[in-house]
Parts: structure tokens; sequence; C-alpha cells
């Protein structure tokens, strides 16, 4: 069994580094280790906190009352069928290394998700996405700890509820350890059609053409590092949680009073009738701008969407003080409420 470690501070494992100690930490290298650390905590009836990259992660000032498992496990197995193959990575894996490999590889499928940081484990949490792909797209299995049956099973692709930024996991949180992660991706040099339109022009192509591999994963690192959502520790707006709001999804209801509040408003019409507004438009046009300042946090400097703590010496108090800000400004000006995309353990917007 992993060696179990007290007072462990932790925001050094987050990329925003906020958060104060654990009461118990412990590394998980494998799926048994994983399983087992977990199991034990829940017969004693400890609080358990799974901790992967840190990058999607707010921690309370204050730490955690209970057991973080740091999840360590790695490796990759690889299985090709004609013109598809066939990935499972484990939980502890890097993301952005497994998307390099996958695009040396000739592996199409999550090329646009470049440069995402964390690991594996979260990404069909999440439904990680960017660019005009998600996993939701490839993902095909997720193998898990059911912490309410005490068994581990094979979730399909269906049951794992993908919608926008979510997924079954989010809606029943803390009940699912995720293992590993299944992925059926497409062998060939070229990637699936480019669907975003600042990707599109970046490369120089229509939506719909498709490009090298290489090329795009290229393009896609350049725009995320243009917004400081690639971890630089030179660059100080890469001090963060990520995107600290998802783009509001609105109802007609909504979306008619957003349009007589801000007629001629961004927008990304849905095929269920909803309406995708960028969060970032509505926060700057609510009179945040890149920059804007409260205390020891920003907003960074090269894209309103992320909340940053540039010196590393702000507490997560600072950074709810802020977020709380944004929210409030962007509600009373356009009506439209955003949602915090990172997870809160400890604290509330």
């Amino acid at each position: 069994m992993a060696e179990r470690l007290a007072g462990v501070r932790l925001a050094p494992y987050t990329t925003i580094r906020v958060g104060g100690p654990a009461r118990a930490f412990a590394e998980a290298r494998s799926q048994d280790e994983l399983v087992g650390i977990v199991a034990e905590a829940d017969r004693e009836g400890e609080p358990v906190l799974i901790l992967g990259g840190g990058s999607n992660l707010v921690v309370a000032d204050e730490g955690f009352d209970g057991l973080v498992v740091r999840v360590a496990g790695t490796g990759v197995e690889v299985a090709a069928d004609g013109d598809r193959v066939t990935v499972t990575a484990q939980a502890g894996e890097d993301w952005d290394a497994l998307v390099a490999r996958c695009v040396e590889e000739g592996w199409s499928g999550v090329e646009c998700l470049s440069g995402v940081p964390g690991l594996v484990g979260s990404t069909p949490i999440q439904n990680v996405g960017a660019y005009g792909q998600d996993v939701s797209q490839t993902v095909t299995g997720v193998r898990v700890y059911d912490r309410m049956t005490g068994e581990t099973a094979d979730l399909t692709a269906a049951e794992c509820g993908f919608a926008y930024r979510d997924s079954a996991f989010k809606a029943d949180p803390g009940r699912h350890v995720v293992l590993s992660v299944t992925y059926a991706l497409e062998r060939g040099e070229l990637s699936g059609p480019v669907a975003y339109k600042e990707l599109a022009q970046r490369l120089g192509v229509e939506i719909g053409e498709r490009v090298p591999l290489a090329e795009v994963r290229e393009a896609v690192l350049a725009l995320r590092r243009g917004k400081g959502m690639v971890l630089d520790p030179d660059d100080p707006d890469t001090r963060s949680a990520g995107s600290f709001f998802t783009n509001p999804v609105l109802d007609a209801a909504e979306a008619a009073d957003l349009d007589r509040r801000a007629p001629g408003h961004p927008r990304w019409d849905m095929p269920d009738g909803t309406v995708k507004v960028p969060a970032a438009w509505l926060i700057e046009n609510a009179g945040f701008p890149k920059g804007y300042e409260k205390g020891a946090v920003r907003i960074s400097t090269k894209h309103t969407l992320a909340l940053t703590n540039p010196t590393g010496e702000a507490g997560a108090a600072d950074l709810l003080a802020l977020a709380r800000e944004v929210r409030e400004g962007v509600q009373e000006k356009f009506g439209v409420l955003l949602v915090n995309e990172p997870v809160l353990v400890g604290v509330t917007l």
C-alpha cells in the first residue's frame, strides 16, 4: 500500500497554485493500488479527494480534511484494426503527451486537444474539448471503480452521459474513480475536418478541410499560447485553472432576453434550438477587460476567461472574490448566469 503523508500542501499540485494542506496524502501508481487505497478509505468513512493534474481544480485555503489520492498510474496499450486504432491509456498518463504521440504515430481524432493540461483520467469527467473537438467523439469506454458498489466496471460511451463540458461523472461526483480510458482513432496523416473558425483561419483553410496532423497540433499550441493556456513557468498568465467559466447555453426565452439587452452579440445556434454564447465576450463587455485586477488575482492579460494567480501568493478566497464580482457583473448587465468550469473543493462560488 502507498505511503500516507500528513499535512501535504495542495497548492503546488494545482495549476493555479492555491489550496491548503491535506490531512492525509498518498500516491497510487497502479489501478490496483488506486482501488485499494480508495476502498480502504471508504470502509473507514474517510473523505477522499482524487487528484489528477490539478489543472481544473480550486481547493479551499483550509485544505482538505481527509485523504487526497494522487493518480500516478501510467501505461498505454494500442490495438490496430485496419484504418482504426484503439488506444487505452491509464488515468495517470499526461494528456498532452498522449496527444503528441497520437499525432506522431498518425492517429487522428484528438489533435485539436493539444496543449490541454492534466491527466487522461480527467478527460471523460469534463468531456474535455477545444477547437471543434471533444473527447466524447473518440471515447469508447471508461474503466472505473464504482465506490457505491465496490466493483470495477467498464462503462460505454453512452453510459458516460456526455454533453457540453459535462458527463454523468459530474452529475454524480465522487461515485466513480476513473482507472483508464479507451479512445478510437483513425489512422492517417490528415486531421479530422477542421470545425472551428479560429483554427481554420490560423491554418489558412476553409471549415471542413483536412490538414496534416502535425500542422493542426502546431496551430492549436500557438493559439493556446497566445491565450496563456499552455503551462509555462515563465508566463504568469498560465498560473490559472484554465477557462474559469463555461460558455452559457441559453434556451429560447433566455436568448431572446439577451438579444434585447445586447443586439448583435456573438452566438452559436445549436442543433437542439438552444444558443451558445461566448463567456469571454460577456465578461469583457460587462466591464472586465484583460488584466483586470482585484488584489493578488487578475483576469489573464491574454484571455478574459482565465482568472490567474500571477505571483502565486493569492489564496482561494481571493480567487473566488474576483469570480463572484465577474459573475455578478455579467448577470446584472446581460441577465446571464455564468457557471464555473473548475471543480471547487471546500469552497463555493
